[in-house]
């Protein structure tokens, strides 16, 4: 089995004492849990293959799809999966719709009709209106990606349940509104992603 390369999540004292000095329970919990070590996978259709497995799934559910692919597929390249039958995709532990839209975004990219390495150079909310376009993938998907893979800075997603739960867990909240989820990404700005990297962490 080739494994898919990956490497950490870039982020260092810039990063948390500006969240320590924005927000004291944050803060407190940085220095609690410590240095965290986020994998993220540079490819970029790599990642968004995973962030498509990843949707409305457990992380270890994911993981252990993730996995199944790289056994049955080896490389994880646009021409390899688009190559392959749903059945096939679906076959690795996943719904025949996930592995239709797999398949249908991999045709995407081996025709040329979308560019991934365009994406690194538009802005956040551009890199999810383009992926947007594609079926099956969502503002959360594309949000993925850009923390993920593309290690962008400032991403907090109201559509991730776990950073939902992190936030609660942490301010001890029974619920949260998008008002108050858009006054804490308000205020980890503009090191959103490294918030949510602790946000995880607390959820699980």
């Amino acid at each position: 089995m080739q494994v898919v390369k990956t490497k950490l999540f870039h982020y260092g004292q810039t990063e948390i004492d500006h969240l320590q000095n924005v927000d004291q329970i944050l803060g407190a919990a940085i220095k609690r849990i410590g240095k965290i070590e986020r994998e993220v996978i540079p490819d970029l259709f790599a990642a968004l293959v995973y962030a498509i497995i990843g949707q409305q799934i457990s992380v270890k559910a994911a993981h252990t799809i993730w996995r199944r692919m790289q056994e049955r597929f080896g490389e994880i390249t646009a021409p390899i999966i688009a190559a392959a039958a749903v059945e096939t995709i679906q076959q690795c532990g996943m719904s025949t719709r996930k592995a239709g839209y797999i398949k249908s975004m991999s045709e995407t990219v081996t025709k040329g009709e979308l560019n991934l390495m365009e994406l690194y150079e538009l802005p956040d909310d551009e890199v999810i209106k383009r992926l947007s376009t594609l079926n099956g993938i969502g503002v959360w998907t594309a949000e993925m990606l850009l923390l993920n893979s593309m290690e962008r800075p400032d991403v907090l997603s109201w559509g991730d349940i776990g950073i939902r739960r992190g936030i609660m867990s942490l301010y001890g909240l029974t619920e949260i509104t998008k008002e108050q989820f858009a006054e804490y990404k308000r205020r980890y700005s503009p090191y959103g992603s490294v918030a949510s990297i602790y946000l995880w962490k607390i959820t699980f």
